[in-house]
Order: structure tokens, then C-alpha cells, then sequence
């Protein structure tokens, strides 16, 4: 008797190689599946960088609009303390003579 596997042992080793190949290949498309293609990563990160450097600079332009309001609040407050500054200042004087 011979070491060597017959005909019918053979077919059955190359249909499991072939089960088991089918499988891993099956496992490694699944996981390219998952992948991002590489053109579409690119316009995402781009689109991303964009809407971040749009979002800081609407953030610079909110906070000089703020700054700008503030000081415009403080100058109608002293204006209209000075304005009634005179108007004050005659009434405790004609109210002290």
C-alpha cells in the first residue's frame, strides 16, 4: 500500500482549500467594504478643513460685532449721563438757592 492520498482524498483537500478560500476572500471583501476609497476621504477632510476655517472666521466676525456693540452701549451711556449732566447739575443748584 502506498503513502500517497488517492484520487477521491484529493478532490475533498482541494474542495475544503477552495470552502476555506471562498471564506477568507469573503472576510477581506467585507472589510474593504468598510474602507473609504481614497478620493472620497480627500474631499471629505477638504470639505471638513473648509467648514472649520468657515466656522472660525464667523466666530472672529461674531466677536467683533460683540466688541463693536459693547462699545457702542458705553458710548450712549456717556453721552446721555453727560447730556443730563447740566440738566443735573440745575436742578441741585436750584434747589439749593
Amino acid at each position: 500500500m502506498s503513502d500517497e492520498p488517492s484520487n477521491g482524498e484529493l478532490g475533498r483537500l482541494i474542495q475544503s482549500l477552495r470552502g476555506e478560500m471562498r471564506e477568507d476572500l469573503g472576510q477581506i471583501n467585507g472589510r474593504l467594504d468598510r474602507l473609504v476609497p481614497m478620493d472620497v476621504y480627500t474631499i471629505e477632510k477638504t470639505q471638513l478643513a473648509e467648514r472649520v476655517t468657515a466656522l472660525e472666521t464667523q466666530r472672529e466676525k461674531d466677536a467683533e460685532r460683540i466688541i463693536a456693540t459693547r462699545r457702542w452701549m458705553i458710548g450712549v451711556v456717556i453721552t446721555v449721563c453727560l447730556a443730563l449732566l447740566p440738566y443735573l447739575a440745575t436742578i441741585v443748584t436750584g434747589a439749593s438757592a
